[in-house]
């Protein structure tokens, strides 16, 4: 067994992949082929199918795992598949171990890190607050990945986001003057709780319908703002935590309604930022060898980054 990450150039490859999505395109000689998107617990990597019939695309559909054979090249610095064949496989035969990346720590020991965090709120409303909504949401808020590819995108990501996010907060939080750590700590413990409706899958994750039109970041304040008045939590801190719901992305551009406008929503801002974008480039370094370029990293302006030579 061979996964993703450990596929070199130049090389043929008879391994199980999981198809993760599939498109008609058209080469500059206006060749017909299949683009698809291939995924283990390693990585992602894409795949081009020449001379495919009719059949192919039922073959490819995202959520297929397949026994892929295929050649292996360098196109335009990263690492691609030329398809020349592939196999449906029953479920006896899939090995699920790779494709089911869970999170690198224990899931109990997140749990009792998040009590921990929630109970070292002294306002008992928001502490009310953070656990009404999360046992609201409790399937997702505890399972869901943080993102779809970008970053923890894999089960229980979100929490290990929210946990690192809390450590970090919990810093900043006494090294700089007048942080209100009760709503800096409650925002960042629900900051993405949208995302428990705008994500679902297991293997493979997609937008739900809400998660299209709404987006995570105006269902979470709708969240919040339904349980704050449910547990009849004070106007004014109200407002306060969900203006930070709103802004956590930083920027109108990035898809915050508003820009952070009171210290607390803009210290969970720039952490969100952090944690998300180190784990962007964490994942992309774990399949880049020493001595070596990444390839380019979306959330990071498209850049290659350089794994030093230990």
């Amino acid at each position: 067994m061979k996964m993703i990450s450990e596929f070199n150039n130049d090389e043929r490859i008879s391994e199980q992949l999981l198809v993760v999505s599939c498109s008609k395109n058209m080469s500059t000689n206006n060749i017909p082929y299949l683009n698809i998107e291939f995924k283990d617990r390693s990585g992602t990597i894409y795949g081009k199918k020449w001379d495919y019939s009719e059949g192919d695309e039922d073959l490819f559909a995202p959520g297929n795992i397949l026994l892929v054979n295929a050649e292996t090249s360098i196109y335009r610095n990263n690492l691609q598949l030329k398809v020349t064949s592939a196999t449906p496989l029953d479920s006896e035969e899939i090995d699920f171990s790779k494709f089911t990346k869970d999170t690198p720590s224990n899931f109990e020991a997140l749990q009792k890190e998040l009590d921990k965090y929630i109970a070292s709120v002294s306002d008992p409303k928001l502490r009310e607050v953070m656990t009404t909504a999360i046992k609201k949401y409790e399937n997702g808020y505890y399972n869901s990945p943080a993102g779809k590819n970008i970053h923890h995108d894999y089960k229980h990501g979100l929490l290990t986001h929210i946990l690192s996010m809390c450590e970090i907060g919990e810093f900043l939080s006494h090294h700089y003057e007048d942080v209100d750590y009760d709503i800096l700590m409650t925002a960042i413990i629900l900051h993405d709780i949208g995302k428990t409706v705008e994500l679902e899958g297991e293997l493979i994750y997609t937008y739900t319908t809400e998660g299209k039109l709404l987006g995570h970041i105006s269902i979470g304040e709708a969240i919040v703002q339904e349980t704050c008045k449910e547990v009849g939590l004070d106007h004014e801190k109200s407002v306060l935590l969900e203006h930070c719901i709103l802004a956590h992305h930083g920027q109108l551009e990035f898809g915050s309604p508003v820009m952070p406008l009171t210290k607390e929503a803009l210290i969970l801002s720039l952490i969100d930022q952090v944690d998300s974008k180190v784990e962007a480039l964490n994942k992309a370094l774990e399949s880049t060898k020493e001595g070596e370029f990444s390839s380019k990293i979306f959330a990071l302006d498209n850049r290659s980054f350089y794994k030093p030579k230990k």
